[in-house]
């Protein structure tokens, strides 16, 4: 590996760490996140349950979710999208989207993070081998529990919310994670011309901070391609869409400045970056839709 003269550490020839922020200090930052927000989705999973209604509900509704999202965790699994920690988090942020309406699921988030799901996993995987000769590619055992818990922790607190404005935040969530993931995969297997967002300065294809057109089109549309499920399905309003979409392309530029700030200087590491971008496309998306 080599340090650049801008601080961010490169791999060689043989890939390896390639973040300005040390391995230890950015698993000990993972580990900060994944273990609060952790526990936070399994006791709003927890409240959600003991809220059901009892009797015939009982063996409905949260027996379906909890049928269904353990299939969708074993599937993310057995095609190694994510490790199996991840994809059991994956599966109690299902839990979470499907108890949030116990009567249709089409008027839950879930047909969003089906959309989420299928174009985050076709996007890592186009150009892998472009990206893994970059030293960018994605480890062959999917996502960690880390990443899983800073794309889609956001999304699944705000699901439980009862109000329209915590759905728009649920999908404002989903469509910035859609979209900075999309971006970012497609991006650096397109290649292009990549220009640092806070200088305009070229630079390499997936370095922290830097944008290309295409990237940042095909993200767009990734996201827009989220919020329209949601309201094909009537999940939310049209109005409400539109916010979540433009909260999610907010939050998508803020984890680009982050990315070309404080991830390039070392502060925090990636997984933060994402968590807060898509806390800052929630808080928006929330704040707009009430």
């Amino acid at each position: 590996m080599k340090l650049t003269m801008d601080g961010e550490i490169q791999a060689g020839a043989g890939g390896g760490w390639r973040k300005a922020i040390s391995p230890g200090r950015d698993r000990l930052q993972s580990r900060l996140l994944v273990w609060p927000v952790g526990m936070l989705l399994l006791a709003v999973m927890a409240l959600e349950l003991w809220s059901q209604p009892w009797g015939e509900m009982l063996l409905r509704w949260p027996a379906a979710a909890a049928s269904f999202s353990a299939g969708f965790a074993l599937l993310v699994w057995r095609i190694r999208a994510a490790t199996w920690p991840a994809a059991a988090l994956g599966g109690v942020v299902c839990m979470n989207l499907l108890l949030a309406q116990p009567t249709e699921w089409l008027d839950t988030a879930l047909p969003s993070l089906l959309v989420l799901f299928t174009l985050t996993f076709a996007a890592t995987r186009f150009g892998r081998r472009r990206k893994e000769a970059m030293g960018a590619g994605e480890p062959r055992q999917g996502r960690r529990a880390s990443q899983i818990v800073a794309n889609l922790g956001i999304a699944g607190l705000c699901a439980s919310g009862i109000s329209g404005a915590w759905l728009a935040a649920c999908i404002a969530a989903l469509a910035e994670t859609t979209a900075d993931t999309v971006s970012s995969e497609m991006g650096q297997a397109l290649g292009g011309t990549t220009r640092m967002i806070t200088t305009g300065r070229r630079v390499p294809a997936g370095t922290d901070g830097g944008v290309s057109l295409i990237g940042t089109a095909l993200g767009a549309a990734a996201a827009a391609a989220v919020a329209a499920v949601a309201v094909l399905c009537g999940a939310i309003s049209l109005h409400a869409a539109l916010i979540a979409f433009g909260a999610s392309l907010a939050g998508l530029i803020f984890d680009s400045v982050l990315g070309a700030t404080v991830e390039r200087s070392g502060w925090i590491g990636n997984d933060w970056v994402n968590f807060a971008s898509t806390v800052l496309a929630a808080v928006l998306a929330y704040t707009l839709a009430r």
